[in-house]
This record gives structure tokens, sequence and C-alpha cells, in this order.
């Protein structure tokens, strides 16, 4: 029988707190997060050793304005030349995998969670995951929500305040709600 934890890791739908281990994972996140978050901004050395010990994986350059939450940081994964600026949100229930030369503009977010349609379901708690991925030279402008289960491809630019709820090639300008790709580059 699978834990809550492994379901999770697996995209089946799971009971988030039903399992102890999740529980505890999410507030040694959200402690590293408040540690992060009430940094001054002259320790900006303090703050990249406390992403890096939360994250699965980092280039050597990376930069995230405060503030940033996420859910649990061992399922976020950052390439070569990572910069987000202020008010970063990833619920990373699920891997969240940003390629090389990322540029997130203030106030995103990328939701791995989702829960289900059926209120019955939903109202037990139970939610799933789906993996988020985003390429290389991929700029995301402000306001942006990227959904579960979404891949933005390379060289890929996503207009400010959309909300990518399905795939995005490479090489387009991508907007609106629902997102949708407005010409190649």
């Amino acid at each position: 029988m699978l834990t809550e934890k492994e379901k999770m890791l697996q995209g089946k739908m799971y009971d988030a707190n039903g399992d102890s281990d999740l529980i505890q994972e999410r507030k040694y996140a959200k402690s590293q997060c408040f540690a992060f978050n009430q940094l001054p901004p002259d320790e900006a050395d303090k703050s990249h050793d406390i992403l890096k010990s939360l994250f699965g994986k980092t280039g050597s350059t990376f930069e995230i304005l405060p503030t940033f939450n996420c859910d649990y940081g061992y399922n976020i994964e950052l390439g070569e030349n990572f910069f987000s600026n202020h008010n970063l949100i990833i619920l990373d229930c699920a891997k969240v995998t940003f390629g090389d030369n990322v540029f997130v503009a203030p106030n995103c977010a990328f939701y791995t969670a989702g829960h289900p349609i059926d209120a019955t379901e939903r109202n037990k708690g139970l939610e799933y995951a789906y993996p988020i991925t985003v390429g290389n030279n991929v700029w995301i402008g402000g306001n942006v929500c990227v959904m579960p289960g979404v891949t933005i491809g390379d060289n890929t630019v996503i207009g400010g305040g959309s909300v990518v709820t399905k795939d995005i090639p490479s090489n387009v300008i991508a907007a609106g709600n629902p997102c949708r790709v407005i010409k190649s580059v």
C-alpha cells in the first residue's frame, strides 16, 4: 500500500494532511521560507544558502527576491542563471523544473497541486499534483499563474497576467486567460 507521499509523487490522488511526513516536510519548508524572507538585503549569501539547502537542485548562479514561498522545496530544480523578482510562489507537490536563463517577473505562481471537480472527493481533502516544466531562455511576465501539468518550451515569452493551463511550445510569444500562442519568434 502506498503512502500519501508516494501517491503525491506518482501523480495520484492523495491526502496531504493524512501523512505525518508530508506535514513535517511542509513545516520545514515554511520555516526555511520564513527565514529567507526575513533576511536583510545585505545578507544575500545567507539567502542563497537557505535556498540551496531547500531546493532539490540549483545552478551555481540564481537569484530569488523575497518574498518566496513553497510547499516542500525538494521538488524545485533551477537551471543556471535563474532570476525571480518579488513574490514568487511555487506549490511543489510535484516536480517544478526550470531550465537555464529563466526570468520570472513579480507576483508569479507555479501550482502543481489541484483538487477534484467532484465536491464529495474535494471535501475529503484529496488533491493531486502534476509536474511543471519550464524550458531554457524563457521569460515569464508579471502576475502569471502556471497550472498543474504544464510544460513551457524553450525561447518562449509568457505575457503578463496570463493563466497557463495547457502546454506552450518553444519559440513563441503566448498570453491571455487561458494563455494561447500569439505569434512565433
